[in-house]
């Protein structure tokens, strides 16, 4: 293993201009650099789970897959290889912009399987098309029919807070009774809970895994056919490409 004195870090957008990015079938475009650990065919199996009926909102992103993202710095830098005292020292991802392009580069040395990076790339891909399109009305709708049936849990930690507060926090009469909802709050739920849904549909059709893998410890895991119907409403909006599949699979008792 590369002690940290053997290992030069790297400007972003030195990076930026000497790796040849790519453009995947459904449009993303990509790049890996240094020592990644992932072969050019499982990041192109990985990218190209992505729905191409997204990629119109990615036009000005590219993703670069590099070992490390070093956070502790003003400046984007990357290391090309992994060591223990980088990796102490980076992040799952970083972004920066050069010219008209928005640049995010991924940390693929920071997690253990293809499971963590994969749902890294993809919770990014979300924000992303996010921020460029923002959330469906009609996702909006169903996510906020289930908070108001008081359906359990949340797709992330960022989801619950902010659905707890779009219904805790409004307007309320003289004798306490809910009067209206806080609307930012809820406009951060909507976010936040598409972003997450969008991450996992993506997620489901690069790695087979278990639900319950996304577990965190602070909030309650959404209830699984409330989640099967936020994602299901995903597909209908923005189909599998050819020769991936999105399926639900409900495991069996006994």
């Amino acid at each position: 293993m590369a002690s940290t004195a053997q290992i030069d870090l790297w400007h972003a957008e030195k990076v930026a201009t000497q790796v040849t990015v790519v453009q995947a079938a459904n449009g993303v475009r990509y790049a890996g650099w240094g020592e990644t650990r992932i072969s050019d065919a499982d990041l192109e199996r990985l990218v190209g789970a992505v729905p191409a009926a997204l990629t119109a909102a990615l036009a000005h992103r590219a993703y670069y897959f590099v070992p490390l993202a070093i956070a502790d710095t003003g400046e984007t830098l990357l290391a090309p290889a992994y060591s223990v005292d980088l990796g102490d020292r980076a992040v799952c991802h970083r972004n920066a912009a050069f010219g008209s392009t928005e640049a995010v580069f991924i940390s693929t040395r920071l997690v253990e399987d293809r499971f963590g990076l994969a749902f890294e790339f993809f919770i990014n891909v979300a924000h992303n098309f996010v921020e460029a399109a923002g959330v469906p009305e009609s996702f909006a709708t169903l996510a906020w029919s289930q908070a108001e049936a008081q359906v359990r849990g949340e797709t992330s930690q960022d989801a619950w807070e902010a659905r707890r507060r779009a219904q805790d926090n409004g307007f309320r009469d003289g004798r306490g009774a809910q009067k209206g909802i806080d609307e930012r709050a809820r406009n951060n739920f909507f976010e936040a809970s598409f972003s997450d849904a969008l991450a996992v549909y993506m997620l489901s059709m690069a790695v087979d895994f278990d639900y319950h893998d996304l577990r965190e410890r602070e909030y309650p895991l959404l209830a699984a056919p409330a989640l099967a119907e936020r994602l299901r409403h995903v597909a209908g909006l923005f189909p599998a490409n050819p020769r991936y599949e999105f399926q639900i699979l409900y495991r069996r008792k006994g």
